[in-house]
């Protein structure tokens, strides 16, 4: 427990989530030890609406959901195992079957850490992904012949699929951002997958999200950080 506080209470004071973050946030973490928090939406920024409503934080979300963040806005929430912290401009849906573990990254930006449970498949515009245990940040600029992802496994495992050329599937794991890449649609490319640059998300948003479930991120090791 006292590790986990050190690590909010340092979060917090390096401003991470802005000063209207850290009260409730930060606090409803502290408050629960090495116990997850309960799930739902925990912090809200700007406009952010859920199936079309305006969203409030405590509200569960869950299959068969859509979280749309607007211009300048952000949300953080929690499903089961998994949190999420979702930029602005984005649209996010999970499926309405739970059993089949599927969510859409339809546009924009999102961080997200997941329990080890059964593998999640995430569809974005340009490629499938499975994955299970990990951590991931997506940035996904919608649809059309020339559309592209980004996408970085932070850690974990994956199985990556190009829409446009499946042929090229990789499965690979990582274990500190060692293989971000770029996922076309575009034809006229020799690949539908390059290698990119590791971009706007850091590893103090990791340790938020993972200890609101109330895991440490795997490139600690065994124990959890050293101080």
């Amino acid at each position: 427990m006292q590790l986990r506080r050190r690590i909010l209470k340092a979060l917090a004071a390096a401003g991470l989530l802005g000063p209207a973050g850290i009260s409730g946030l930060i606090g409803n973490a502290l408050a629960k030890g090495n116990a997850p928090v309960a799930p739902g939406l925990h912090k809200l920024r700007g406009t952010v609406t859920v199936n079309g409503k305006p969203a409030k934080e405590g509200q569960i979300v869950g299959a068969g959901d859509t979280v749309v963040t607007g211009p300048g806005s952000e949300a953080i929430y929690v499903i089961g195992q998994d949190a999420f912290l979702q930029r602005e401009a984005s649209t996010v849906s999970f499926g309405a079957d739970a059993v089949q573990n599927l969510m859409r990254v339809v546009t924009g930006k999102l961080l997200s850490v997941f329990g080890k449970g059964a593998t999640r498949k995430i569809q974005v515009s340009t490629a499938t992904i499975g994955i299970r245990g990990t951590g991931c940040y997506i940035e996904d600029e919608g649809s059309g012949a020339t559309a592209r992802t980004y996408f970085c496994l932070c850690y974990g495992e994956v199985e990556l699929t190009p829409a446009a050329a499946p042929q090229e599937r990789e499965t690979y794991s990582t274990t500190h951002h060692d293989k971000p890449m770029y996922v076309h649609n575009d034809m006229k490319m020799p690949k539908m997958m390059v290698p990119a640059a590791v971009i706007n998300h850091s590893d103090d948003e990791l340790k938020l999200l993972e200890a609101l479930v109330g895991r440490w991120p795997p490139f600690y090791g065994q124990g959890g950080p050293k101080y």
